[in-house]
């Protein structure tokens, strides 16, 4: 297998499966982006400080890993126009898009790693290993065993917002996911230098989309409150909301609609990031 078959199976999954479809049957996800990262990329090691030691590198996963593929599922603009209107609560389209929308993705991640061992390379999705688990690390707050959006920067898609969102050529609303596998495909490049540089509030330019948008203040000019976004996104009034759709969780994704970046890298004057690893 080479890279144009890895990008076709996915972008073929994401155009044909029934699983990708709101109750109307319009798409949830758009065209895919795909990029791949060297599995002893540098990166992975720094992961080990910013995120925490608990972050697991993709040989501490699969023992011959050579290459994590990951892509950026961008959400509709359907859905995104029905929570851009939104204040306080998600859309009902955007609760189905974190619900069926999700089990959408863990397919592709199982039909990926089939399709590898098919073809006689060892595969790994890590969000779908008993292992995987979301950590409340005293230094870096909330984060996880394997952080798909730090995978997808290592990959080349994207740098983080304000809000902690991953900023692609498509923007920040979307989904994400990752597979490892012994298969050598060689890197995308980083079209960037710097982990926040798509955001307009890291170049220097005033924006706040994010923070107005966020209905209980968990973003500020300072940063992301991961514990009250997640008192948000897990309470009571979202919870009630994801049952009506039928899911377990329903989200929020208002930081990541009505906002410069919902949708691609917002145009700005010349950069001015800074050039070190932060904590997303």
């Amino acid at each position: 297998m080479d890279k144009k078959q890895i990008c076709n199976e996915i972008q073929g999954f994401v155009r044909k499966e029934a699983g990708n479809s709101l109750p109307d049957g319009r798409p949830i996800f758009d065209e895919p982006l795909v990029g791949f990262a060297a599995a002893d990329d540098p990166l992975f090691d720094v992961y080990k400080t910013v995120i925490g030691n608990f972050h697991r590198k993709p040989r501490e996963i699969l023992a011959d890993a050579r290459t994590v593929i990951v892509w950026v599922l961008p959400i509709s603009a359907v859905v995104r126009e029905t929570n851009r209107r939104e204040k306080e609560l998600p859309s009902l389209s955007w609760a189905w898009t974190r619900g069926q929308g999700e089990e959408f993705n863990e397919s592709l991640r199982r039909h990926v790693v089939s399709i590898l061992q098919e073809h006689g390379f060892t595969a790994e999705a890590p969000q779908l290993q008993e292992s995987w688990q979301v950590v409340e690390d005293p230094a870096t707050g909330i984060a996880s065993t394997w952080s798909e959006r730090h995978a997808a920067y290592a990959a080349g898609l994207g740098t983080f917002g304000l809000s902690d969102s991953l900023i692609t050529s498509r923007g920040s609303a979307h989904r994400v996911g990752s597979v490892i596998t012994s298969l050598f495909i060689s890197p995308s490049p980083r079209p960037y230098g710097a982990p926040r540089e798509y955001c307009l509030h890291f170049r220097g330019v005033k924006c706040g989309g994010c923070i107005r948008r966020c209905p209980v203040g968990a973003i500020t000019a300072e940063g992301h409150d991961k514990i009250k976004c997640r008192e948000h996104v897990y309470g009571p009034l979202t919870k009630a909301l994801a049952e009506v759709c039928g899911f377990a969780k329903a989200g929020c994704g208002l930081c990541q609609t009505g906002v410069p970046c919902e949708a691609e890298v917002p145009e700005s004057p010349p950069k001015l990031f800074q050039p070190h690893m932060t904590t997303p």
